[in-house]
């Protein structure tokens, strides 16, 4: 599988292109600057070029930019990418003295991506920290939804590549609004007890 990763050059990107070149996975990093892109790929062993050559001939596209980011990258790629599957890790957050809360929109990014692109839109590896996947393959399951069943497919296929645990189908695209969510509740417990935190389904077969 050959995966680009917008953003990989990131606080959240980068280690996660990290841990799927370890696992043997062929990666493209994408950024706005082509230079930077190539200097951060050289690291990690990937390669590294803009967004637009990025997103093109690849498998799989990571949106991997800051939330706030997300769509109008979507926007300015939308060509590029194509049919090409999509999967939207960004998480939108307000973040208050009293903690770290999901936003009041009633839509996900991954649905409003959705919207953008004329490719299929999976969503997943909203509990997964930037500072957990730093240190090698995250502790816990990885979550991925998604209404397009081959998108989903491929989605899976990478996040089973960065957790210790499984890559669980969490159902339909609409489940986005939960899990973008959840990155809400990893990031408040990181703070309150200085951890990593990951999430382990139980029960299952």
């Amino acid at each position: 599988m050959r995966v680009a990763v917008v953003g990989g050059t990131g606080d959240f990107g980068l280690p996660l292109v990290r841990q799927l070149v370890a696992a043997g996975v062929d990666v493209v990093i994408g950024s706005r600057d082509a230079a930077r892109a190539e200097e951060k790929a050289a690291e990690v062993g990937a390669t590294g070029v803009a967004n637009e050559d990025a997103v093109r001939g690849v498998d799989l596209v990571v949106l991997a930019t800051k939330a706030d980011a997300a769509l109008a990258t979507a926007e300015s790629l939308a060509g590029a990418i194509g049919t090409t599957p999509v999967l939207s890790v960004a998480s939108e957050l307000r973040f208050t003295k009293e903690g770290v809360f999901p936003t009041d929109a009633d839509r996900s990014i991954a649905e409003r991506l959705a919207e953008i692109l004329d490719a299929p839109v999976a969503a997943g590896l909203h509990s997964l920290a930037a500072s957990t996947l730093a240190g090698g393959r995250a502790e816990g399951d990885a979550f991925i939804c998604g209404d397009d069943p081959a998108a989903k497919e491929l989605a899976l296929e990478l996040a089973s590549q960065v957790v210790t645990g499984r890559a669980l189908d969490a159902g339909p695209l609409a489940s986005a609004r939960a899990l973008e969510g959840m990155t809400a509740v990893i990031v408040n417990l990181n703070r309150r007890y200085k951890g990593h935190a990951g999430i382990g389904v139980t029960g299952l077969p």
